[in-house]
């Protein structure tokens, strides 16, 4: 059965592409509030209102997007793209998902280069900073129901947390120990049989990701050819290899950056950090553009405003030019793919990692944001985050404790949550 076959056994009409064009450009530009929202919101475009995909074939798609590395909202718009009208399809799809919030967060980081250092909008991102800790911790708790089911899932966290927090050990090693464990660990089944209706096409798979592999580094080999100790290079080497670790999502993505980006290589502070992810979480698409951000400010540091619009362009090639290569890859698999027990099974231990991993990243965010001198204490290879108890910022307590109050308690959305804090941190300012 071809994918047209299948796609008019459940649909009404298959749209044209200047239909599906405005679909996900409006998409993209709604796309507000995190993964979760993301998916409901094509959800309700895409199967609800639409048909173009049966509600089978979107939460198959969705689980398929989930074993993959980085972000899944936007892999599953891809997918969908590309079941309707192929390769053009997948990239306009994908594309419009990212790209309006992409140009809204060089807008922002490009602000904020620019005029971080003024007093009123250091007052604005206190509030935003007090603010993501409570969303952070909002998702920890979103993740760990979903992720938590089996009693070695929650092991599985535990471990992960002391070995990131307590001993350093790198985010990839983390991921790929799950991963072993949780594939080992599961029984195939009788169910596991291959879908004699499937149509796999080894060469033509391998010609996809030789040509996807051939766009994604292309662009990064010649900076490193045509520049010697080119920073733009690392840029393309760092967010390339993220791009095949990040499971799990931004939040995940975010304690890689915290490891290498702050405490490795310097190119942000931890405060930094916390501000590009509250600005990734008030603009639509992918909370994973906070690597856009990231980019952005360090290339600023390091050579001013051309060197930053490059180094952002640069960020964004790296991280979503993999998720094409996934897609167009993988997609023609799917129905085979989803019939494995052993990776769902990894995926599901995975996943419970990803809860120790964003457990630490909350910790650390905290100290970084509610101390001011924060310290790295080293006995052997144990290592400890010590904060002193007397730099401690009462404002940022306060906007963190009322922030927590309106998004746990009186369910308010995210964006109006750093609307709040944001406003209350500046009216604070001007009154003290």
């Amino acid at each position: 059965m071809s994918r047209l076959d299948t796609y008019e056994k459940h649909s009404n009409a298959r749209p044209d592409l200047t239909q599906t064009v405005r679909v996900w450009l409006r998409i993209g530009l709604l796309s507000f509030g995190g993964p979760a929202a993301q998916i409901a919101l094509m959800h309700r475009e895409v199967v609800e209102q639409r048909r173009w995909l049966s509600e089978q074939q979107y939460l198959t798609a969705l689980s398929f997007c989930m074993l993959l590395p980085g972000p899944e909202a936007m892999q599953l718009a891809t997918y969908a793209g590309w079941r309707l009208h192929g390769l053009l399809g997948g990239l306009i799809a994908g594309l419009l998902f990212v790209i309006p919030g992409a140009i809204v967060v060089f807008a922002l980081a490009s602000v904020y280069a620019l005029f971080g250092g003024v007093p009123l909008i250091d007052a604005v991102f206190i509030g935003i900073k007090a603010a993501v800790i409570a969303i952070v911790l909002e998702a920890l708790f979103k993740v760990s129901k979903r992720a938590l089911i089996l009693p070695e899932h929650w092991v599985i966290a535990a471990l992960a947390f002391v070995g990131i927090f307590f001993f350093a050990v790198p985010f990839p090693l983390i991921i790929f120990a799950a991963a072993i464990f949780g594939y080992l660990r599961t029984q195939d089944t009788a169910e596991n049989t291959y879908a004699s209706n499937v149509k796999i096409k080894p060469a033509k798979t391998l010609a996809i990701i030789f040509a996807w592999l051939l766009i994604w580094w292309f662009p990064i080999a010649a900076l490193g050819w045509i520049f010697e100790a080119n920073f733009l290079f690392d840029i393309g080497v760092f967010f390339s290899k993220l791009a095949v670790v990040t499971f799990g999502g931004a939040y995940a993505v975010l304690a890689y950056l915290a490891q290498d980006v702050v405490s490795q290589f310097g190119w942000l502070t931890a405060t930094e950090m916390m501000d590009g992810l509250g600005l990734a979480e008030t603009t639509p698409g992918p909370l994973i553009l906070v690597n856009e951000f990231v980019g952005f400010i360090a290339g600023y540091r390091e050579g001013g405003f051309a060197l930053a619009s490059a180094a952002a362009l640069v960020t964004l090639w790296t991280t979503f030019v993999p998720c094409f290569l996934w897609i167009f890859a993988g997609a023609p698999y799917l129905e085979w793919l989803d019939s494995q027990p052993r990776l769902k099974g990894a995926l599901a231990a995975i996943t419970a990692a990803v809860v120790g991993v964003i457990l630490y990243l909350s910790i650390w965010f905290a100290l970084h944001v509610f101390f001011s001198e924060v310290s790295l204490i080293q006995y052997g290879v144990l290592s400890l985050w010590v904060p002193a108890v007397e730099s401690v910022g009462w404002l940022v307590v306060i906007l963190f404790s009322i922030s927590a109050l309106l998004l746990f308690f009186l369910k308010f959305g995210v964006f109006k949550v750093l609307l709040v804090s944001s406003a209350l941190g500046l009216m604070a300012k001007v009154l003290m």
